[in-house]
């Protein structure tokens, strides 16, 4: 009984993969176009800290939920994105995300154990290829790759301008899904 119990909150449940990514001044170029006999140059500084990290979570209904933070992401944002993300979805939700040391923590852990309504699965290591989140955070990553940007706002509105771009194309991400091996709810 107690199983069925369990079973019938699961298909009730939101399923929401969630992975963590930075950006930094000197993120790799891309090709790019240039007239007929000029070579591309782009100009950006070369910083090799992070200026922006980004926890995303990704709904299986095609929701993206994303938080950014000023230095690589610790305990305290991961508990800060998992309440925004309790705040925007009502009910159960069956977490998905790697097996990171942030996932682990003692502040992470204390509070998913005070939110039962939250229930952790975790992906195999080394298997990015399972998380469609990686291939939403990827797609953005890559079409902000040739920007010349100043300031940490500046990556932060073009990272914002990607998932707004996702948010209208629902074909691309149920494409993420399909990539990982999933299918995405409709």
């Amino acid at each position: 009984m107690a199983q069925d119990k369990k079973n019938a909150q699961r298909r009730q449940a939101e399923i929401v993969f969630a992975d963590e990514f930075g950006y930094r001044y000197g993120e790799g170029t891309m090709r790019t176009w240039a007239p007929r006999g000029e070579t591309p140059r782009i100009k950006h500084l070369t910083v090799y800290r992070r200026v922006v990290s980004t926890l995303v979570m990704l709904t299986r209904s095609g929701k993206i939920y994303k938080r950014h933070f000023d230095s690589s992401v610790k305990s305290e944002g991961v508990v800060r994105s998992l309440e925004h993300l309790r705040r925007h979805v009502p009910g159960p939700i069956i977490l998905v995300w790697d097996n990171a040391s942030i996932h682990r923590s003692r502040k992470v852990k204390e509070y998913l154990e005070s939110h039962p309504e939250i229930q952790v699965e975790y992906l195999p290591a080394y298997a990015p290829e399972l998380n469609p989140e990686e291939y939403c955070h990827g797609n953005v990553k890559q079409r902000i790759r040739n920007g010349k940007y100043r300031n940490a706002k500046q990556i932060r509105k073009a990272i914002d301008a990607g998932f707004a771009r996702l948010r209208k194309r629902p074909d691309l991400l149920q494409g993420f899904f399909r990539h990982a091996g999933l299918e995405s709810a409709k």
